[in-house]
């Protein structure tokens, strides 16, 4: 008695189901393994810039009184380079943007910079501001006052505090 040509046929279609289904699981796998080193080179990339903040604050003067100053704190353990405060000067017409440059900030130290005297008037607290950074692999990175991180390839990251 010979076999059922149905069986061999069954046999062979429960093998190409089985082989598409191992193809699919591991394609599955293996993009969900990408999106995970993704992610984790992201962090990486982002390690040094959620490290760097910037804030504006009253501090005591020699002579009495108090002075605004910017300040620049690099918690990292890497330089930051290129740091600029992108500042908005009230004009006659609208609003000019300036940036004081600040340019190096060693890893673990805050730089504090004199802020122009038009910034007295509107000053009540300290505050976060804008900053504008290169980070030790040469990536451009923007804090906005809000505190959300963008990258300069990337300019919706979400918010790092």
């Amino acid at each position: 008695m010979e076999p059922s040509p149905w069986l061999d046929v069954g046999a062979n279609l429960f093998s190409s189901v089985g082989t598409v289904g191992a193809f699919a699981v591991a394609m599955y796998l293996l993009r969900k393994e990408h999106k995970r080193e993704e992610r984790h080179d992201q962090e990486a990339r982002r390690s040094q810039a959620v490290k760097v903040s910037a804030w504006i604050e009253a501090q005591p003067i020699s002579y009495g009184g108090r002075e605004l100053a910017f300040h620049v704190h690099n918690a990292s353990d890497m330089p930051i380079y290129e740091v600029s405060l992108p500042m908005p000067i009230p004009t006659g017409d609208g609003q000019a943007n300036e940036a004081e440059f600040i340019g190096l900030v060693p890893p673990g130290q805050t730089v504090q910079r004199p802020t122009p005297k038009e910034w007295a008037a509107s000053y009540f607290s300290p505050e976060p501001v804008e900053i504008e950074f290169l980070d030790s692999s040469g990536q451009h990175w923007t804090r906005d006052e809000q505190g959300f991180l963008t990258s300069g390839d990337n300019r919706s990251e979400n918010p790092s505090r």
